[in-house]
């Protein structure tokens, strides 16, 4: 059963300015650029039949093509914090695009997203790292220049069951079209 989301590339020159950022922060396990993402919608572990209605069901979004504005890095996980990531600004195509994606996964039988839609890229996952460090991160490397770049489709990624970071496999991808 493959494990289901769909989600938002980002581009290798902005990968670049994000794994740039590694390092310095005790209990950090870093992910691989090449996981880099922004997650839409996590559907979740899938039998084929499923997938492929899902899949069916993407092709409908009609979208045009939108800025994604990175800027900054926070923290999640409040007094125990779990992840570093980069803020994405929550523009109104994404958020629309998103909402969009929820109402598809819910009209095909999936429970709602339990959470709030928060975009991010996680940079790394934190194992037993104190706030003080984080802190101490995030006031080191947490300001960088915001950089732009175009959404121009979004993507239907497979992942092996594990504890996160990848590796990240593209299933299908749907354009944005103008």
């Amino acid at each position: 059963m493959p494990r289901l989301f769909t989600g938002l590339e980002i581009p290798p020159d902005v990968c670049h300015t994000l794994s740039s950022l590694r390092g310095g922060l005790p209990g950090a396990r870093w992910i691989d650029p090449e996981n880099y993402h922004v997650t839409l919608r996590f559907i979740g572990d899938i039998d084929g039949a499923s997938a492929h209605e899902i899949a069916s069901m993407l092709e409908r979004v009609d979208r045009r093509p939108f800025e994604v504005t990175v800027r900054g890095l926070s923290s999640f996980g409040g007094r125990k914090p779990r992840a570093v990531v980069a803020t994405i600004v929550p523009s109104r195509p994404l958020i629309e695009l998103q909402a969009e994606l929820e109402r598809l996964m819910q009209r095909i039988g999936l429970d709602p997203e339990g959470r709030k839609f928060i975009p991010h890229v996680t940079l790394a996952r934190l194992h037993d790292a104190s706030n003080q460090d984080v802190a101490d991160y995030l006031s080191l490397r947490g300001y960088f220049p915001s950089r732009v770049f175009m959404a121009d489709r979004f993507v239907l990624f497979s992942a092996r069951a594990s504890t996160g970071g990848g590796p990240y496999v593209v299933e299908d991808s749907y354009a944005l079209s103008a």
